[in-house]
């Protein structure tokens, strides 16, 4: 998967999260409850999102820079 399309996932999982922020602060106290569990699972999936970024970032600048060895 490119990095594009990790930084475009990335996007829409932040804009979910903040999506789901804010209707906890208006919902009543038993959709506080349900929307809390949305959030962990936006939260979890951004932080997910996140590691693959920064790998594929650093997977990356590894393979150029190690290019040459072992042939």
């Amino acid at each position: 998967m490119s990095i594009r399309a990790i930084a475009k996932d990335m996007y829409k999982a932040q804009q979910n999260v903040s999506r789901l922020e804010k209707m906890i602060e208006t919902a009543s106290f038993t959709e506080q409850n349900e929307l809390e569990g949305e959030l962990r699972a936006a939260r979890a999936e951004l932080q997910m999102l996140r590691r693959i970024l920064d790998g594929e970032k650093e997977s990356s600048s590894f393979k150029k820079k190690f290019r040459g060895f072992g042939q």
